[in-house]
């Protein structure tokens, strides 16, 4: 066989694992959503998925399908992220590889995890095994993308998201609302399901003071089904009312502030102190990274939002743009970046932004 085809093959699997671990999306965080897959004369034998933070990893889920284990010592492992070699909530996925006597593994991309980073190869080579790294490097990093933002970049993997007008309106004029805070939409239904998809998707999600004085957010995945994720609120006096949904025990919230008073602070919140006269997003990702919070999707509000696009400090821009027009009010953020999808959503359209 050509070394031509066997990369194809490799690359085959490969693809399997990647597909396997987009089952994790949403569950696994801080944790990489990693793929797996154990051939076995071209045919495969055994697959698994990264389980829900603190449970097994890939590698241990396809290992614990396989029905036959004595095939395991004639098989090949495929697995987008290289197997981790340090104890953490589980045990080393490269001790269980050489248990079973695995003789090759062939790995997408390497760990930059300063615990993992080559320790977990070094291992496997040096028990015998045969290991090939790199295939389907870019389509692997891209699949690991919210993992190594936070390994590489030392900050979560950022998404903005937003809504505006045709003519290029973010909320209306104050006075045309009503008296009591809740949102007022731009995009149709499925727009704002989709929205609670991607909620469910993401590690954290970020709003500012303003929107939520005006809208009074829930910002949880009622509307899908996932795990809420963990709301991260910007709120320098404490300004937001303890009966406000984000005060609420739905989902685990942190407060970023500058007023240093237990007696002031909302039981079962985390509250984090930040200079609010200095770069804020800056402090922002460094506290989102301390808590090991691989992504964030940043809901609003224009202010906060244009902070992260300033700044440059952003990943993807998910823009809806809905039907109708304001005339007046509070501007859509100012954004420069590529363009690498739009579709239509009934009457709305989204444009997906990269810098």
């Amino acid at each position: 066989m050509s070394y031509f085809c066997v990369v194809k093959i490799h690359e085959k699997y490969i693809r399997r694992c990647i597909q396997l671990g987009e089952n994790g999306l949403g569950n696994t965080a801080p944790n990489p959503m990693v793929g797996s897959v154990i051939v076995h004369n071209e045919t495969i034998i055994g697959e698994g998925f990264t389980s829900p933070y603190g449970g097994p990893h890939a590698e241990v889920n396809a290992v614990a399908s396989v029905l036959d284990k004595t095939l395991l010592s004639q098989s090949t492992l495929y697995v987008t992220l290289e197997p981790c070699s340090h104890y953490g909530k589980t045990p080393p996925c490269v001790n269980l590889i050489v248990e079973h006597k695995i003789p090759k593994v062939v790995i997408g991309i390497q760990d930059p995890n300063d615990k993992v980073a080559g320790k977990g190869i070094q291992k496997l080579r040096d028990s015998g095994c045969e290991v090939m790294v790199g295939v389907l490097e870019k389509e692997c990093r891209k699949h690991h993308r919210r993992f190594l933002s936070l390994q590489e970049k030392k900050r979560p993997y950022v998404i903005l998201k937003w809504a505006e007008t045709n003519d290029g309106f973010m909320a209306p004029a104050s006075y045309s609302r009503s008296g009591n805070p809740e949102p007022y939409w731009i995009t149709n239904t499925n727009s704002r399901q989709l929205v609670h998809q991607w909620r469910g998707e993401e590690h954290a999600i970020l709003v500012g003071t303003q929107t939520v004085l005006e809208d009074n957010p829930k910002l949880t995945v009622r509307h899908w089904t996932g795990i809420n994720p963990i709301r991260v609120v910007l709120d320098r006096t404490l300004r937001i009312p303890d009966h406000f949904n984000i005060l609420n025990s739905e989902a685990k919230t942190i407060v970023f502030t500058e007023i240093e008073d237990d007696s002031r602070y909302v039981k079962g919140i985390e509250y984090e102190i930040i200079d609010f006269s200095k770069n804020m997003v800056r402090q922002i990702c460094d506290v989102l990274q301390k808590h090991s919070i691989t992504s964030v999707l940043v809901e609003g509000g224009a202010k906060t939002l244009q902070s992260f696009i300033d700044d440059s400090i952003w990943d993807e821009a998910r823009i809806f743009q809905g039907d109708g027009n304001f005339g007046e009010g509070l501007h859509a953020p100012r954004i420069k970046g590529t363009p690498i999808a739009k579709k239509n959503i009934f009457s709305d359209s989204l444009t997906l932004l990269v810098p």
